[in-house]
C-alpha cells in the first residue's frame, strides 16, 4: 500500500512538472513594453530637443534609436538595433512620434526586448515551480512517512500475524505499540492468540490423555482375551460333555468378539502409539522368569535359569512382549519352546526358540512393520501388529526385539538393558 501510494505521488509530480513545462513553451513571447517609461522617454527627448543634450542617453530601462524627420539615424544607446521604421516593424517594434510645439520632428523606435524579460520571467517561474513542486514532494514524502509509521507498518504487521493465526502459528507474539493507530487492537490481537494457544494445549493434552488410556487399555485387554481364546480352544479338544462343549464354544464366540472390538479400537488409536506410557523400573532378573510363567499357559515353554542381574524394564509392557511372542510359536509353529539367557555388552539376550517352519528370508525385514502378515501367517487369525508393537515397547525400554531362522526353526530375541546401562 505505502509503494503504491509513493508511486501515485511522484507520478502526479512528473505529470504537473511536465505540465508546467508544456505550459510554458506554448506562451507567446510578444509582451509589450511598458508605456510608462517609454512616455517618460518620449518627454526628455522632446525636452532637450534640438539641444546636444538629446544625444545622450536618456533615463529608461530599453535599448532606443532616435531618428530626425527625414527617417535618419540620429542616436543609438546600442549597435544592431533597427535603424528604420520599415525595420523597426519587421522586428515587431512599435516607433513613437517626437513633437516639439505640435509639430512632428522625429521618431523613437524603442527595442522590444521581450524576449529577454520573458525568458527571465521563465527562467524565474520555472525555479518558482520546481521549488514549489520540491516542496509539495517532500512535504508528501513525509506525509507517507507518517502514514507508513502509524497505520501502513502496524497494519501490515497485524496482517502477518493474523496469516500465522490463520496457519496454526500460535507461539509467535505481536507486540504491543500504543504510539499507533492499532494499539488498542494488538493488545487484544494478542490476548485472542494467548487464549487459543491455552485451549489448544488443553485440547491436545485431553486427547492425548484420551488416547492414551485407549491404547493402553485396548492392548492390555486384548493380550489376556488371546489367552482365553487359547485356552478355551486347548479345553475345547479334551472335552467329551456336548453341554460343556456348547458351552466353550459360546465362550470362544464371545471372547473373539471381543477380541475384534479391542482390535478396533486399537486401531482407532495406533497412530498415537508414542503416548503409551512406558515407565522404566530397576527389576531383580527374577521378574523375567515370573513372566515366561504368566505366559505360558499350555506349558509348551522351557527356560533356562535367568543369570541373576538388575534389569531396567517396565514389568507390564515386557509381559505384554512375551505374551505376544509366546502366543506367536504357540500360534504358528505349534511346538515347544526353549528360552535360553545370555549377558554381553550390558544386556540380557532372552532367546525364545520354537521348532516350526520359520518365515521365508525376504519376509524377516518386514516382519514389524504395521499390519505385515507373512505368507505362512495367512490362514490363521490376527492383525499384524503383535510384533510392532513389541518392538516398539523394547525400545521404549532402551532394548530391542530381533528374529531369525535357524536350520531347526525360528527364533525371537529380547534384548533387555541392565541397570546402570544408558
Amino acid at each position: 500500500m505505502f509503494r503504491k501510494l509513493l508511486l501515485a505521488l511522484l507520478a502526479l509530480t512528473v505529470a504537473a512538472s511536465a505540465g508546467l513545462v508544456g505550459m510554458l513553451s506554448l506562451m507567446k513571447e510578444g509582451a509589450p513594453p511598458d508605456r510608462v517609461v517609454i512616455n517618460e522617454m518620449v518627454r526628455q527627448i522632446e525636452q532637450k530637443w534640438g539641444t546636444e543634450d538629446v544625444l545622450r542617453r536618456m533615463e529608461g530601462t530599453y535599448e532606443y534609436t532616435l531618428l530626425d524627420q527625414n527617417g535618419d539615424v540620429l542616436y543609438q544607446t546600442a549597435e544592431g538595433l533597427s535603424g528604420s521604421v520599415n525595420e523597426a516593424i519587421r522586428n515587431r517594434e512599435t516607433p513613437v512620434d517626437i513633437r516639439v510645439g505640435g509639430e512632428l520632428v522625429g521618431k523613437l523606435i524603442v527595442h522590444n526586448d521581450a524576449e529577454a524579460h520573458f525568458q527571465r520571467w521563465k527562467t524565474r517561474l520555472a525555479f518558482g515551480g520546481g521549488a514549489f513542486l520540491l516542496g509539495a514532494l517532500l512535504l508528501g514524502l513525509g506525509y507517507l512517512l507518517y502514514l507508513n509509521k502509524i497505520v501502513f507498518r502496524p497494519f501490515a504487521k497485524m496482517q502477518r500475524f493474523a496469516r500465522h493465526i490463520a496457519k496454526g502459528d500460535l507461539e509467535l507474539p505481536l507486540e504491543m505499540d500504543r504510539n499507533h493507530l492499532f494499539g488498542a487492537f494488538t493488545e487484544s490481537f494478542d490476548m485472542m492468540r494467548e487464549e487459543l494457544a491455552a485451549a489448544r494445549r488443553n485440547e491436545y493434552l485431553a486427547n492425548k490423555s484420551k488416547k492414551e488410556l485407549v491404547a493402553g487399555l485396548s492392548h492390555d485387554i486384548k493380550t489376556p482375551v488371546s489367552s482365553i481364546k487359547a485356552i478355551t480352544e486347548l479345553m475345547l479338544v479334551r472335552v467329551t460333555d456336548e453341554k460343556v462343549e456348547r458351552q466353550l464354544e459360546t465362550l470362544y464366540s464371545k471372547a473373539d468378539q471381543i477380541d475384534r472390538l479391542v482390535t478396533d479400537m486399537f486401531h482407532s488409536t495406533l497412530e498415537e502409539l508414542q503416548e503409551l506410557k512406558v515407565q522404566v523400573t530397576e527389576e531383580n532378573s527374577r521378574l523375567v522368569e515370573e513372566i515366561i510363567r504368566n505366559a505360558d499357559y499350555s506349558g509348551v515353554v522351557t527356560a533356562e535359569k535367568v543369570p541373576p542381574c538388575i534389569l531396567k524394564v517396565d514389568a507390564i509392557r515386557l509381559q505384554q512382549v512375551v505374551d505376544n511372542v509366546v502366543h506367536n510359536a504357540r500360534k504358528y509353529a505349534g511346538t515347544v519352546v526353549t528360552v535360553r539367557f545370555q549377558i554381553r555388552e550390558g544386556f540380557l539376550e532372552a532367546e525364545f526358540e520354537d521348532y516350526g517352519p520359520g518365515v521365508e528370508e525376504e519376509e524377516l525385514p518386514l516382519l514389524f512393520n504395521q499390519y505385515y502378515r507373512g505368507s505362512r501367517a495367512l490362514h490363521q487369525n490376527g492383525s499384524g501388529l503383535g510384533l510392532y508393537l513389541s518392538r516398539h515397547l523394547m525400545r521404549r525400554m532402551h532394548g530391542e526385539i530381533e528374529c531369525s531362522n535357524r536350520s531347526d526353526g525360528f527364533t525371537v530375541k529380547l534384548i533387555l538393558p541392565l541397570s546402570g546401562t544408558n
